[in-house]
């Protein structure tokens, strides 16, 4: 189970020293409060994240990475999670295989750094062409295939009774082809960028 103390200032953690920075002159209520208002939304981005395929541990890390301003290193993460560094390894893999984390370059320092992309509508768009896309291919060839063998079946004669099984099954096939090509489409609008032609990014709320 994923600690939650890295919501909590620990004297001589480094890397909770790291996330307790931003805090420095504020009175004690005040630090409480933003920590109670990020950790709210930390937990649930952590609790949501099963949408993506993504563990909850990755999640509160993402979560934990969002609301930092510079980029983190892996020790700096274990130590905050209060997980190994293996897990942290792991975390962020998969976070920037799906284009949620960035992998940065910073001058001095000689550990990979990585900071969370904070475009969501991007990200929603990368995690749905790259999810989606394999999905269409895969289905629409064996649509397809399905649907050249049944075609076949037919042309060779038979029965009212094989022809009207055979006609039925190629409708929902051909339905079915209909489907993923529309979403093909979608796909592309989504690679693209068009998609936010359509459907506008809104304007920064306050």
């Amino acid at each position: 189970m994923v600690s939650y103390n890295y919501f909590v200032s620990r004297e001589g953690d480094e890397g909770a020293d790291m996330m307790t920075n931003d805090f420095a002159g504020l009175e004690a209520a005040q630090e409480q409060a933003i920590q109670k208002a990020r950790k709210r939304v930390i937990e649930s981005i952590g609790k949501n994240m099963d949408l993506y395929g993504i563990t909850q541990s990755t999640g509160l890390l993402y979560g934990l990475m969002f609301f930092q301003d510079k980029p983190m290193n892996l020790d700096e993460m274990g130590q905050a999670m209060e997980m190994s560094k293996t897990s942290m390894s792991t975390g962020i893999r998969t976070l920037v295989d799906l284009n949620m984390v960035n992998k940065v370059w910073e001058k001095g320092s000689r550990k990979d750094l990585y900071e969370v992309e904070r475009d969501w509508h991007q990200t929603f768009a990368d995690f749905f062409v790259l999810k989606w896309r394999k999905a269409v291919e895969l289905n629409l060839m064996a649509l397809r295939r399905s649907k050249a063998e049944l075609d076949k079946l037919a042309e060779s004669g038979g029965s009212e009774a094989l022809h009207a099984l055979i006609g039925g099954d190629l409708e929902k096939i051909r339905q079915a082809i209909d489907y993923y090509l529309w979403l093909d489409r979608v796909i592309d609008l989504m690679e693209s960028g068009e998609i936010f032609k359509h459907v506008p990014k809104e304007e920064p709320s306050s």
